[in-house]
């Protein structure tokens, strides 16, 4: 496995400094990973970029819900991206879908020509398409460098069988990335069935609160609540039991 590069998936600074310390090949920054990952701060992508040294994809997101933007949106996603690579990100990651769940490829396009000299990830918007080997066809064609999926499944461990299908129909033209589900428990028997050259995982662990002084009866996210005193972040030592395996 020593040609296997990890990719974890993470939202802020501590967490990009500990997944470099447990030995991550590179990282996606995103902010609220409630919601599957959205766009990172500028002030998120340029402090991970002066305190760290681990190659940093940015996630280019402006909202939860589906990957069919309005033009407002869109115009966001244009001006995050020429943010992003101002401030010297090693990728780009994004996704645009059209409303009959296909790639949006001249929206995509744009996006493309605007990251450039940059890598482009296309995420796991691919996963809501109709049909992934056209998919697949339509992101090679766009000269996408990545895509992020777990299969058109839930997880990865559902999706297994059509990633191994898409790492094979891929060969060199586009690097298939597994992603979704992947644990320190499962990864080696799904990678070695999958045979991709890179996997994408989120390795968290909780740390909790500094505050002495804890009202219970407030909470800052809506209906769904979190608990406002433990704090998810990306866990070193869970990176490193996979990356000491190669």
């Amino acid at each position: 496995m020593d040609d296997v590069r990890i990719e974890i998936c993470l939202e802020g600074v501590d967490s990009v400094l500990a997944a470099e310390e447990g030995g991550a090949d590179r990282v996606e920054l995103c902010s609220d990973l409630f919601e599957g990952g959205l766009s990172p701060s500028i002030g998120t992508v340029r402090t991970a970029l002066r305190l760290s040294h681990i190659p940093i994809n940015a996630m280019v997101r402006p909202r939860g819900g589906d990957f069919c933007y309005s033009e407002a949106e869109f115009e966001v996603m244009k001006e995050e991206v020429k943010a992003f690579r101002a401030e010297g990100v090693n990728a780009i990651v994004f996704g645009i879908l059209t409303p009959d769940g296909r790639v949006d490829k001249e929206r995509s396009r744009q996006l493309i020509e605007l990251a450039r000299p940059l890598e482009v990830t296309f995420h796991r918007a691919f996963d809501m398409t109709r049909d992934l080997d056209e998919a697949l066809e339509d992101l090679i064609a766009l000269g996408v460098d990545r895509v992020l999926t777990s299969g058109g499944e839930e997880s990865v461990c559902e999706g297994a069988e059509m990633l191994r299908h898409l790492v094979e129909k891929a060969g060199d033209r586009i690097v298939v990335m597994p992603g979704c589900g992947l644990t320190e428990r499962n990864f080696n028997r799904l990678s070695s069935y999958i045979g991709a050259k890179e996997y994408h995982l989120m390795l968290n662990c909780e740390k909790p609160s500094v505050m002495e002084y804890h009202p219970q009866h407030i909470y800052m996210g809506g209906l769904l609540r979190q608990s406002e005193f433990s704090i998810p972040m990306t866990s070193a030592q869970r990176v490193g039991t996979i990356t000491l395996r190669r």
